[in-house]
């Protein structure tokens, strides 16, 4: 039989499956050790790899954490482009947002790993510069629901929108982490929203 067209290859399938025990056994010593107090050579040596392997799936160790900016930047332009015509800038921001979910793993839940955003200041940096990558990727498309002709570069309003609605995001993770996991983040992130656009 032959292979499916566009499946992959057994290399990659190597890589997938050495970049998730990677991220595993990170997040695990995360959440023992703190994030902050976990070294790279400690990930490495619990991974059963060398420092130099490690750096060969990451750029750092934020990236454990943060994932492959530029993957999750373009996967976040793709959803929002699926939205339909009709949805105004924050409805689709909105549905756009809430696809994003962060999923659980064996090594951290949501919460552990919103607990190590809050304590890391490098996370936070981060952090900060994928919401201004994501603003000048998501411009575009915001600019065409808000009726603007495109320019040379992003309007500002675009921005200001794109801005807005991520610092909502921020903090309707923020008291869900507060709230030990125990409030709903959509209905948060609407509520700041509405008091924003109120």
């Amino acid at each position: 039989m032959d292979p499916q067209p566009n499946a992959p290859t057994l290399r990659e399938r190597t890589r997938r499956a050495v970049h998730a025990e990677i991220t595993s056994t990170a997040l695990r010593l995360f959440v023992e050790q703190g994030y902050e107090a976990t070294t790279v050579d400690q990930i490495a040596a619990a991974a059963g790899i060398s420092r130099r392997s490690f750096f060969h799936y990451f750029g750092s160790k934020e990236d454990v954490v943060m994932g492959d900016l530029e993957a999750l930047g373009a996967r976040v332009r793709e959803t929002l482009e699926a939205r339909p015509a009709t949805e105004t800038a924050w409805e689709a921001l909105r549905e756009t947002f809430i696809g994003l979910q962060e999923q659980a793993t064996d090594a951290a839940t949501p919460l552990q790993i919103a607990d190590m955003y809050a304590e890391a200041p490098s996370l936070r940096a981060r952090h900060l510069e994928k919401h201004l990558r994501w603003q000048e990727l998501l411009a575009p498309n915001i600019e065409r629901r808000l009726g603007i002709e495109p320019g040379a570069t992003a309007d500002p309003r675009a921005r200001a929108v794109i801005a807005a609605a991520l610092a909502c995001l921020d903090v309707a993770v923020e008291a869900w982490r507060q709230s030990g996991g125990t409030s709903d983040p959509v209905d948060l992130f609407d509520q700041a929203v509405d008091a924003l656009r109120a």
